[in-house]
């Protein structure tokens, strides 16, 4: 009986919050129900703050209780933090600065970001940053300009590079339409995990990728110095970029390879590298003590290799290998290190030997699957990273866009639905289905005739029924943590069969280039 009081107690903390099985369908489904009317994105938030929230990364579990609230909190408290403390003071623990409520674990350039957005919530409503006293603070009035904080960065630095990216893109292709110019826009505007994390969680990565895009629309540029700047500002937002810095790196160390004085190209892109690293961290670079500290707030290997019910390699095959109790968390870190590597190495290889624009796409999106799949804690947030480039590869991949959108939108079901988030999950899900099916609005119309494929159509039913199972039915009193167990190994399928394909297509596009060289040379 004590096991059972255990695994239900874990259960309310982690799940629907809900305790012991409810007797009666009726009851049952009236439970589940109310997620359907769960408020809209203007309202959402209201009632989402995570007391007992498990880690401290972005505040990622939502709930409404004291004393860690959730990712409102964690956001406005960074917000309070920079505006009434010294810089040097930000990573430091102390009185005014505790660190265990929500203490900044990103890369300095957040922390000037939440100045900055702190400046303008103490301009409208200083009581919402005030120091100490503004804990747990959620006004309407506070809410709405944190809301405008997000969609300034929109507005700013996503939108802006996106807008560069699809310039370069398509300067280098012969006559693009105009329907699928603004088509690809707008799938790469309008993806719904984006705008779901982003804006119901109040995660900002529009900046990091927002930067990210701009660095690649300056490489199809043959910028490479501005995209060295833009991707190290990127990694000085948020340390997930990383999942990039591979295929970065590849592309551009084969591209210099091939310069006249390779040595040269290489040293500059190191210095705008090291000088930008240099400029963002300057005011930590006083002493080995203080760059040290905030640099340990940014890995905190101490949390595990997983958390919840991520699609990943290590948290699905947890089902059978027990990775956490058999290993020491120094072991698994060396384990996700070389997977993480010897997976992306591929991609790398082909990037040094034969950079091209194209292939620099494929490359980012394998080195971010690499690092979603093996590398040492991956959230459900992390998703976005390998969406980015699918997004960007939108017009010679649609198939792809759409597979990968649907289930990366569904491997972050679970979360959302505790975070009561289901009915804006359906709508931007249903907004991005519609604009993906808007006639003329894909180059490529055959790719969509595989999705009525006899195993696309199981799975997407797959999918459906695990949706309507999920928010109608409570598992096993034995299995609490069924469906999500299900729906994780659903997604980690697909999202390993994308893997294979898109690391295939990558080396293809050699192939291919080698057999127009031949070509070329005998006309």
């Amino acid at each position: 009986m004590k096991k059972n009081t255990k695994l239900l107690h874990y259960k309310k903390d982690t799940k629907f919050e809900t305790g012991l099985p409810t007797p009666g369908i009726t009851k049952t489904i009236k439970k589940k129900l109310e997620f359907w009317w769960a408020l809209p994105w203007t309202k959402a938030r209201e009632s989402k703050r995570d007391g007992e929230g498990k880690g401290e990364e972005g505040g990622e579990r939502q709930g409404g209780n004291p004393p860690k609230y959730g990712d409102f909190e964690a956001q406005r408290h960074w917000m309070e933090i920079t505006l009434n403390l010294p810089v040097k003071e930000w990573y430091r623990n102390s009185t005014t600065n505790d660190i265990s409520y929500w203490g900044l674990d990103y890369p300095p350039l957040t922390a000037y970001q939440s100045y900055f957005h702190g400046l303008f919530l103490r301009f409208f409503h200083p009581e919402s940053v005030s120091l100490l006293t503004s804990r747990g603070h959620e006004s309407y009035l506070g809410k709405l300009l944190m809301r405008w904080t997000v969609l300034s960065s929109d507005a700013l630095v996503f939108f802006p590079a996106v807008f560069y990216f699809v310039l370069a893109y398509h300067s280098g292709r012969p006559n693009g339409h105009k329907t699928h110019i603004a088509w690809h826009i707008a799938m790469i505007l309008l993806s719904p995990c984006l705008m779901l994390i982003d804006h119901g969680h109040f995660q900002y990565n529009c900046i990091s990728l927002g930067l990210t895009v701009g660095a690649v629309a300056a490489v199809l540029s043959n910028k490479e110095l501005v995209a060295c700047f833009l991707f190290s500002l990127a990694l000085n937002h948020k340390q997930m970029t990383a999942y990039f810095a591979p295929a970065f790196f590849s592309h551009l160390l084969g591209k210099s390879l091939r310069h006249r004085n390779p040595v040269l190209e290489v040293l500059k892109l190191g210095l705008v590298v090291l000088g930008t690293f240099a400029l963002v961290w300057w005011p930590y670079l006083h002493s080995m003590e203080a760059f040290s500290r905030v640099l340990s707030r940014l890995a905190p290997f101490e949390r595990g290799i997983y958390e919840d019910y991520v699609a990943n390699f290590w948290c699905t095959t947890s089902v059978l290998v027990k990775w956490k109790r058999i290993f020491t968390i120094q072991s698994l870190k060396l384990l996700s290190l070389g997977a993480t590597v010897s997976t992306c190495l591929p991609s790398m290889v082909q990037q040094i030997w034969a950079p091209s624009n194209q292939g620099f796409l494929y490359g980012l999106l394998n080195s971010a699957f690499s690092f979603y799949m093996f590398s040492f804690q991956v959230h459900e947030k992390s998703i976005l990273l390998p969406l980015l480039p699918a997004s960007l590869l939108a017009l010679e991949e649609p198939f792809l866009l759409i597979w990968i959108t649907l289930y990366a939108l569904f491997s972050m079901f679970p979360l959302l639905c505790r975070d009561k988030l289901v009915l804006p999950y359906i709508a931007a899900s249903a907004l991005f289905v519609l604009i993906y099916y808007v006639p003329s609005g894909r180059q490529d119309a055959k790719e969509t005739r595989s999705f009525n494929s006899f195993v696309t159509t199981c799975l997407v039913s797959c999918s459906v029924v695990l949706h309507i199972v999920y928010l109608t039915m409570h598992p096993p009193y034995r299995y609490p943590f069924l469906f999500d167990a299900m729906i994780m190994l659903l997604c980690f399928s697909q999202f390993m069969l994308l893997a294979f394909y898109t690391n295939a297509k990558q080396w293809m596009l050699m192939k291919r280039s080698v057999l127009l060289d031949k070509e070329k040379k005998h006309h």
